[in-house]
């Protein structure tokens, strides 16, 4: 017999020639008596059915083996010689020894795969009509082609597809994930602003120490008023600019806690004046965040992938606001609309690297050149 088919010994025996009556027993003139797994109430065990074999076709590794058992010792005396009780059938399985080897192979080529020599086309094919448990190999093709853990639109929070996520971020700038502390970079610039020396300030120390106009570390209104004058504000501007600026950092950013009249901004505590609904871009030491300075430009630069407009910029302040947070909100807006003034180009877009410079202060000093130039 070949290996692959089922092996299914049936022992046909005939049953026995007593006559039952409609009550259970002999019936009279028998002369024979019923065996004692009959009156029991064990029924004889029926034979597999064209139906039940056709279901275990394609399972080379198991095979059927009936058992026969003659129940001899049920016979009354006087009973007639040399008949059989009715056989007792016994199915158990016996697995074939290269029974787990086909198995795995069958579960690997089951798994999804572009490697051509694990597609084994001959143990892909049905083995026969299986039952819902040879519905486990079907799990395994209905895993998506992609991991969706990494997805970043969700289909109920239309939000996600309006403000979009670069998803290659990673294959442009190294680590983008890892906030630089002295370097603001950009896949464009991914040692940061080059000929530039950090001189030991983080990205945030370096956008307030361009206001240092004397170098000592504290700014002063009046130095204030002198930096914005120098990239282009005008008097009214400058003025008011100062009082309001430094009278926000000027306590959060003191040594002690008694604040001073002069309302001095210590560069040393600058990262303890970062206010809420902002870009994120620094995070609350003063680092920069290359993942959050892209997200600017990928969520709301829709007109232009690397530059934003006037309307965009509101959209951008709009969506990063925090709830209730009124400070924050101003202090973002009046940030964002004094860059866009000084630093629009002809076109009306705040470009990427104009924004890039000036969170490292470099674009202050651009300016400031230009100006004197001019």
């Amino acid at each position: 017999m070949h290996a692959d088919a089922i092996k299914i010994v049936q022992a046909r025996t005939p049953r026995p020639v007593a006559a039952f009556s409609s009550s259970g027993g002999l019936a009279r003139g028998s002369g024979q008596a019923l065996p004692r797994s009959v009156r029991a109430g064990h029924a004889a065990t029926p034979p597999l059915s064209a139906g039940s074999r056709g279901r275990t076709r394609g399972f080379p590794w198991l095979a059927f083996a009936t058992q026969r058992r003659k129940a001899g010792k049920g016979f009354k005396k006087g009973s007639g010689a040399g008949t059989e009780a009715p056989v007792v059938r016994r199915f158990r399985f016996i697995t074939h020894p290269r029974a787990p080897a086909r198995m795995t192979l069958q579960l690997v080529s089951s798994l999804p795969t572009r490697c051509s020599r694990l597609a084994v086309p001959h143990l892909r094919r049905p083995c026969g009509k299986v039952g819902p448990r040879a519905s486990m190999s079907s799990s395994f093709s209905s895993v998506p082609a992609e991991d969706a853990s990494m997805e970043t639109v969700a289909p109920h929070a239309p939000v996600t597809r309006e403000r979009r996520l670069n998803p290659s971020l990673q294959e442009q700038l190294p680590k983008p994930y890892l906030a630089r502390a002295l370097e603001a970079v950009d896949p464009s610039h991914p040692q940061g602003t080059r000929g530039r020396d950090p001189r030991g300030l983080t990205v945030l120390q370096q956008h307030a120490a361009f206001f240092d106009r004397n170098g000592d570390g504290i700014i002063y209104p009046w130095e204030t008023f002198q930096g914005l004058r120098a990239i282009g504000c005008g008097l009214p501007v400058s003025f008011f600019g100062s009082i309001l600026i430094n009278l926000l950092l000027t306590f959060p950013t003191q040594q002690g806690w008694l604040p001073s009249p002069l309302l001095p901004i210590h560069i040393k505590n600058i990262h303890k004046g970062k206010h809420g609904s902002d870009s994120e871009s620094y995070d609350t030491e003063g680092r920069f965040d290359p993942s959050k300075f892209d997200a600017i430009f990928s969520k709301y630069g829709r007109t232009h992938p690397d530059a934003l407009t006037l309307g965009e910029v509101f959209s951008m302040l709009k969506g990063n606001r925090n709830i209730y947070d009124f400070v924050g909100w101003v202090s973002a807006a009046g940030e964002w609309l004094l860059l866009y003034s000084v630093a629009k180009d002809k076109d009306g877009l705040l470009q990427r690297e104009t924004v890039r410079g000036a969170f490292d202060g470099s674009l202050f000093e651009r300016l400031q050149e230009n100006k004197k130039s001019s």
